[in-house]
């Protein structure tokens, strides 16, 4: 009898539950290890898209039956409701698909809470599905906290078994990968980005790419999924750096810096390097540079100078990759603010002992602008290396933190001057540029002058020569590149070669170091070859008889010293020779008599500082010397302009010439000595009496003279001073006076063109006689109009 109720009450309560109920019910089958019944999931899903209504109950109740499955390890049940809520999920419309997700999220949330791996595996499978699935309409209450602490959570797994953990952690990068595509593409929805999500998230992928090599991985070829944690890893990362805007990208990078700060892992550089690259590659190229800067405000709050030299590495390493994309003011900020991390730690280091760290930390930092400034067009390296120019201070021999200051930043010019190809000389060195370098190659600092002089090699040399023309010789050199120079070169070489050379002699002369000495050398070396011809050679041969001259007049040089700058001398002039085919045999003849009689005279550049040579009374004869008259009758025999070499004075100082030592030194042309005369007269608010030559030798040629010559007003300016006046006279005669006044006051002044005006009337009227016979048109009694004066001021 109990029997029978028991089963009438068990037949009643599946008779009276709703028929969603009974329908789930029917998917699970008697025996667990059967699986889903697939029929009867199938009246199932055809009962939800019928009834969409449900789809919420549906859920809930197969929510509840998982938990108490759950509860009592039933394990096998809670796949099949997991694997029902899948294939409901896939069925469901976009429209209503609000209506279930709720239930599918807490059943994804119930299993992640269990310590089943395997739970956790298949509940973070479900919600890639899920997060697949493009929704019309965000749900704005719906929040994933949850899931992401627990996803990156199972990043940091550490089961024993190797296997079971790397399922896990590949299981947690996958889930975070979901709740990236979920909501980063939606700003409706929570924002991914906040401060709290991506600390979890970044050092999460960190930890797993750390963990291998993920370069050495391998990629499945058929599927091109990747199949361990760092690959993966590394691609999800790859995915979030593409995905951030340029207000989300310090989000991004702060943990990520974080992390490598707290796990040391600038030292090696290899991982850091790697981690950056990708960034670099992944994110947007118009938001790159600001990758590049943020790494830089994080190496000047580096404490440790290891550290700050290895992040310096990372960052020369990666600085390439934004110059493509900075154009403008950002590549210029990119550049002042590497040349301030290096102000900065030359200022910081100055007052310790020196440590070899900080010098390697330096030395990254001009790599960096290197690399940076490379990978830009010419005409902006023109602009870094002006800008880097203007950054150098003024040479103190007081301050020494501005001595190495101005070593380091001579050294940042010379890594971008290197990478600049030369076209014309006139854009290399605009006078801006120009100037301030000269004027480091005069200072007494030895390494200033030798870094300066490798910057201009560097800028000079368009044929790659400046390796063989570091040697100073006699002999000829062979695989040398020589090219005619173009016409503006030739304009450039007329300008700015005095300026040049007057730059190295005073190099020269500062100290006798053979280093020294030979940079100059390979300077003017590169000089002649680049610009050397037939318009320029008195212009080289002027700076060949001055070196001379200053060694042979010049009393506090050593005799070391005047031995080498001799050397020099006769090498130049051998050099040119050889290149434009000029006086080759009389320089010939001078080696041979030097060999002879003065073999210390000739290359290479000694440092002997025996006391027999500082003892030697250097008083060399006439012959064994570069002979001024014969090079001059040579190049007028061969039509060559030779004025400048002809001059009485031709060494009057070391300041340069103006335009009156020009004139009282030379009987030539004026424009054959200054041929850019016409920019004397250029300057604005200056006005300049035009002066012939034969005014200025017939006026007096000192300071008083000239004085009067420029302040003379000319005689335009006279003229234009008197018809002011007289506009100033007819205005105050129009304010003050009345009209009869002007009319009687211009009366007499009219009398000539009354006389013209009658005159003009008589002929016409002879040439018509009958306009005299019509007197009603001109009575006797009125005055022809013709006849009335009129006021100046009414004339024009």
């Amino acid at each position: 009898m109990l029997s029978c109720c028991a089963k009438l009450s068990c037949c009643q309560a599946g008779c009276f539950k709703p028929r969603y109920k009974r329908l789930v019910d029917n998917i699970f089958p008697a025996n667990p290890e059967e699986g889903l019944v697939k029929s009867n999931m199938e009246k199932l899903t055809f009962y939800s898209l019928s009834s969409p209504e449900k789809l919420d109950r549906i859920g809930e109740y197969l929510y509840q039956k998982a938990t108490h499955d759950i509860n009592r390890r039933r394990y096998k049940l809670v796949e099949i409701a997991m694997e029902a809520m899948d294939l409901l999920l896939m069925a469901c419309h976009a429209q209503t698909l609000n209506l279930f997700v709720e239930s599918f999220l807490k059943m994804i949330q119930k299993l992640l809470e269990d310590a089943n791996p395997s739970l956790q595996i298949m509940a973070t499978n479900s919600f890639v599905k899920f997060a697949n699935i493009e929704e019309d309409a965000p749900s704005y209450h719906r929040r994933y906290d949850f899931f992401i602490s627990k996803f990156s959570s199972m990043c940091h797994g550490s089961n024993d078994n190797v296997e079971i953990r790397n399922n896990i952690r590949m299981a947690g990068i996958k889930g975070l990968q979901g709740v990236i595509r979920k909501t980063v593409s939606d700003d409706l929805v929570e924002n991914i980005w906040e401060r709290q999500h991506m600390e979890k998230i970044v050092p999460s992928l960190l930890f797993n790419m750390q963990s291998g090599n993920a370069r050495e991985e391998e990629v499945n070829e058929e599927d091109n999924e990747p199949k361990t944690p760092p690959v993966l890893a590394e691609s999800v990362l790859r995915e979030l750096v593409s995905r951030a805007s340029f207000s989300h990208i310090n989000d991004v990078l702060k943990p990520l810096l974080t992390h490598l700060d707290h796990h040391q892992l600038w030292i090696p550089h290899e991982f850091a390097i790697h981690t950056f690259q990708i960034v670099m590659l992944s994110i947007q190229p118009q938001y790159s540079y600001r990758v590049v800067e943020t790494l830089m405000s994080h190496l000047d709050t580096t404490a440790s100078a290891k550290t700050k030299t290895y992040i310096a590495v990372v960052l020369s390493a990666i600085i390439s990759i934004a110059a493509g994309e900075s154009v403008g003011p950002s590549a210029l900020d990119i550049i002042n603010n590497l040349l301030t991390l290096l102000r900065d730690s030359v200022r910081r280091d100055s007052g310790s002992s020196k440590n070899p760290t900080i010098g390697q930390y330096q030395e990254n930092l001009i790599n960096a602008l290197g690399q940076f400034a490379n990978h830009h067009p010419d005409y902006q390296k023109i602009e870094i290396m002006m800008f880097i120019m203007n950054k150098v201070p003024t040479f103190s021999k007081k301050d020494e933190v501005d001595q190495v200051l101005q070593i380091i930043l001579l050294k940042s010019l010379l890594k971008v001057s290197v990478q600049y190809r030369t076209v014309s000389f006139e854009k290399a060195f605009p006078a801006s540029f120009l100037q301030p370098l000269l004027k480091m190659a005069k200072v007494t600092e030895s390494k200033v002058r030798i870094i300066v002089m490798e910057i201009l090699q560097a800028l000079i040399d368009r044929h790659k020569n400046q390796q063989t023309l570091s040697v100073v010789t006699i002999k000829k050199y062979h695989s040398l590149s020589l090219e005619p120079p173009s016409r503006s070169d030739i304009i450039f070489a007329n300008k700015q070669v005095g300026n040049l050379m007057n730059a190295l002699i005073n190099s020269m002369l500062l100290d006798d170091q053979v280093i020294t000495l030979e940079s100059a050398y390979t300077t003017a070396a590169l000089m002649i070859s680049e610009m050397g011809c037939i318009e320029t050679l008195q212009e080289f041969m002027v700076f060949i008889f001055h070196l001379q001259n200053k060694a042979l007049s010049l009393e506090d040089l050593t005799v070391r010293h005047k031995c080498n700058l001799h050397r020099i001398a006769i090498s130049l002039a051998t050099f040119i020779s050889r290149c434009l085919g000029i006086f080759t045999d009389y320089c010939e003849q001078l080696i041979d008599k030097r060999r002879q009689n003065a073999p210390f005279l000739l290359p290479p550049l000694t440092e002997d500082s025996s006391p027999t040579l500082h003892s030697m009374n250097l008083e060399i004869p006439d012959e064994l010397l570069l002979d001024r008259p014969f090079i001059v009758s040579v190049l007028q025999k061969s039509g060559i302009r030779s004025e400048r070499l002809q001059m009485e004075s031709l060494f009057p100082s070391d300041r340069r010439p103006s335009l009156i030592d020009g004139i009282s030194t030379r009987d030539g042309n004026l424009s054959d000595t200054y041929p850019d005369i016409d920019s004397i007269k250029s300057s604005p608010d200056v006005s300049r009496k035009a002066l012939n030559l034969q005014e200025l030798n017939m006026l007096e040629l000192n300071f008083e003279g000239m004085k009067r010559i420029l302040t003379a007003p000319l005689e335009s300016v006279k003229l234009e001073e008197v018809n002011k006046e007289k506009r100033e006279q007819m205005a105050k005669s129009l304010k003050e006076q009345d009209f009869d006044e002007l009319m009687k006051f211009n009366e007499s002044s009219h009398d000539h063109i009354q006389n013209k005006l009658n005159e003009l009337f008589n002929s016409l009227a002879m040439d018509r006689p009958y306009l005299n016979n019509d007197n009603t048109l001109n009575p006797k009694n009125q005055k022809p109009i013709y006849e009335k004066n009129f006021p100046e001021l009414f004339f024009f």
